[in-house]
């Protein structure tokens, strides 16, 4: 399962399937890892082209002020690529390490020169709110005894669990939330709150400590995100790339030692995508991780502003 897509947009039926980008020579061998092109100025991106339908859903006009506006276009607009241990049939315990469920067949990340006991992600819970044009957001990390009833829900709308794969009962999303709370702290999830009212689920995650950094050129501290927008009523009008955008600028402002802000949708949900393009992402490449085809996005520090789309109030 892929752990980042939420709903950035998304409308009530599922994204639309689309066929893979095209793929450069030069951009993967056999192994399926990505390989830089020639003579580009950028060790992570390929020459690639993106698919038809991302070009004509084009950038969008900017979020709707109102809340109750028509479903969106993105949703399960990131869904996780490497989940904790969430499944029906996993086994009891914790994994080796917590929250990585891949790593018992791949080994584990390596973590040089990181102590034990450090936190990974300079403390998101106190990160603090911040405006956005939609409203004053915040992320809460998610407290399981008060909060799993709601994010199971949400797990099971039909547009998010195609994407999350947690769909079912509600033990099924415990161990999911339950598997990063007791792990290392790689990854953190969260409620996030708009105007004080809960409604999306984020995961805040080391990239570089993840499976993920075996399929890119992981650098030290790239920070990835997972989003779901809960509501439908919240679906389609901009939300997504609002919050997108906000979330990304907290990363680069509270870690200052993170120089990109990296997501992997999935290339099937091309709302999702289109969202992140909203938000100032730029698309690196294509991937492929056990569990899903994906859209490599990037935020790069350097290129925070150069890339980052100007919205009319």
């Amino acid at each position: 399962m892929s752990p980042i897509d939420a709903n950035s947009g998304a409308g009530t039926a599922s994204a639309p399937s689309a066929g893979p980008a095209t793929r450069s020579a030069a951009g993967s061998g056999a192994d399926g890892r990505l390989r830089p092109n020639p003579g580009s100025d950028c060790e992570d991106t390929l020459d690639l082209r993106l698919p038809d339908q991302f070009m004509a859903l084009g950038v969008d006009r900017g979020p709707s002020r109102s809340r109750a506006g028509a479903p969106t276009a993105v949703h399960a607009l990131t869904a996780p690529t490497c989940t904790s241990d969430s499944r029906a049939d996993a086994p009891e315990g914790p994994a080796d390490p917590p929250g990585n469920p891949a790593d018992a067949i791949a080994g584990p990340v390596a973590r040089p020169g990181i102590p034990q006991g450090d936190d990974l992600l300079d403390r998101v819970a106190d990160w603090g709110a911040t405006p956005t044009p939609v409203g004053r957001f915040h992320l809460v990390p998610v407290d399981p005894g008060r909060d799993l009833p709601l994010v199971a829900r949400w797990m099971n709308d039909p547009a998010v669990a195609v994407f999350w794969d947690l769909a079912g009962d509600v033990s099924i999303t415990e161990r999911h939330l339950r598997a990063q709370l007791a792990g290392d702290g790689r990854s953190v999830p969260c409620f996030g709150m708009l105007d004080g009212t809960p409604m999306s689920y984020w995961e805040i995650y080391r990239a570089d400590l993840d499976p993920l950094a075996r399929h890119y050129p992981a650098r030290p501290h790239d920070t990835g995100i997972h989003l779901l927008i809960g509501g439908v009523a919240d679906r389609g009008r901009g939300l997504g790339s609002a919050l997108l955008r906000a979330v990304a600028d907290l990363v680069l402002d509270r870690r200052p030692s993170c120089s990109r802000v990296v997501a992997e949708p999935d290339l099937r949900n091309i709302p999702s995508v289109a969202s992140f393009l909203n938000a100032g992402f730029r698309f690196s490449a294509e991937v492929d991780l056990p569990e899903k085809r994906a859209a490599l996005m990037m935020r790069d520090r350097v290129l925070r502003h150069a890339l980052q789309h100007h919205h009319s109030p």
